[in-house]
């Protein structure tokens, strides 16, 4: 027997036939430790990539109080709020693919004079906004409209952070596009969902560790200029690229960027203790799962993957400290209504019409 060594007295999880092999896919445990608690009645914003929905969805179903800071008029049924984009995010951000994106919506959150910065498209007699060019499914009637729906949603944005114990950031894309003069991010290419493709003023961007780690920070500081006690917990969604504007493979370059958002995420939880890592992507992509809660297309995950990524995360969830004195929630009813009518409701994910590119 050899002396002593650090692997001495590590525990089950640290080694890969005891925490993986042995007990197999259903039956691994310790898979998150979180590095924090929250009090009882935490309060949760959620935005991010497509997958982020299913967090939202989950916590709502699970009657964990989720932020909805903005929340459709009136007595607008579930359908049409869906349609509208209404109950997907804390806000109406729809999507928040990258780092970069992130960081413009706190910016816009800090300040919600900044919206007139943001460059709205026209197409045909109707205006998109180039945050979110699919949020209102007919466009808006005008520029000032779009941009006055945009200001609307940087404050609900900010409220929902105000109100938050934690936000909820599920990092989606290393890959995107900015405007050349302005550096202004796109949801999308112009071109593709919306608006028109500019050679001169449109550019590329893969960003890389030190970009998106820059913008995290940027946006991390910027939420606790909103509210100083927030905590993050940071996600890397498993879902492939649908398709690259590198010179890569998509198969390489999906590889690249869930590497580079895996790295990020985890030196951010490295260095801060109120920043947090959960693993819903090596759940759905490590080894062990065998691409088994992937559909057909290879992409999409089932909900069996979804259900075995809840399992996990509610599992390890520490709500032990005391709870907060909140003030009432008046969409919670509501919002209870809703997701009785909308069971059935597919993700709102604007990268899939990317396909619609693809000639072959």
């Amino acid at each position: 027997m050899t002396d002593a060594n650090p692997y001495s007295s590590q525990p089950p999880k640290s080694f890969w036939r005891s925490a993986v092999a042995e007990p197999g896919l259903y039956r691994m445990s310790d898979l998150w430790t979180p590095a924090f608690s929250l009090p009882a009645n935490a309060r949760f914003a959620t935005y991010g990539s497509c997958f982020a929905q299913h967090i939202s969805r989950a916590l709502q179903t699970r009657d964990l109080n989720w932020v909805n800071a903005e929340p459709a008029p009136g007595k607008t049924s579930a359908a049409l709020a869906a349609k509208y984009n209404y109950g997907v995010y804390s806000a109406r951000t729809a999507n928040i693919y990258t780092a970069r994106a992130l960081e413009t919506w706190i910016e816009l959150a800090e300040d919600p004079k900044l919206t007139k910065s943001i460059e709205i498209w026209q197409d045909g007699t109707r205006f998109r906004d180039s945050l979110r060019p699919l949020i209102e499914p007919d466009g808006f009637a005008s520029r000032e409209e779009a941009h006055t729906m945009l200001r609307s949603t940087a404050k609900a944005c900010r409220r929902s952070i105000e109100d938050a114990e934690v936000l909820v950031f599920t990092m989606g894309l290393t890959e995107g596009f900015e405007h050349a003069e302005t550096g202004q991010p796109y949801a999308l290419c112009p071109g593709t969902v919306a608006g028109q493709f500019d050679v001169d003023l449109h550019v590329f961007r893969n960003y890389g560790f030190t970009e998106i780690l820059a913008s995290m920070n940027a946006a991390i500081t910027g939420m606790r200029r909103i509210n100083p006690e927030i905590k993050l917990l940071l996600t890397v969604s498993p879902v492939p690229l649908t398709a690259t504007a590198s010179q890569d493979h998509v198969l390489v370059a999906t590889t690249y960027s869930k590497s580079v958002l895996r790295a990020v995420a985890g030196e951010l939880a490295r260095n801060d203790p109120s920043i947090d890592y959960f693993p819903s992507y090596e759940i759905i992509s490590a080894p062990p799962a065998r691409g088994q809660f992937f559909e057909p297309n290879m992409r999409s995950v089932s909900p069996y993957g979804v259900s075995l990524v809840m399992e996990h995360f509610f599992r390890g969830l520490d709500l032990s400290e005391p709870a907060k004195d909140h003030s009432p929630d008046p969409s919670v009813e509501r919002r209870i209504s809703a997701e009785k009518e909308m069971e059935a409701e597919d993700l709102a994910c604007e990268e899939l019409l990317l396909e619609d590119e693809n000639a072959h």
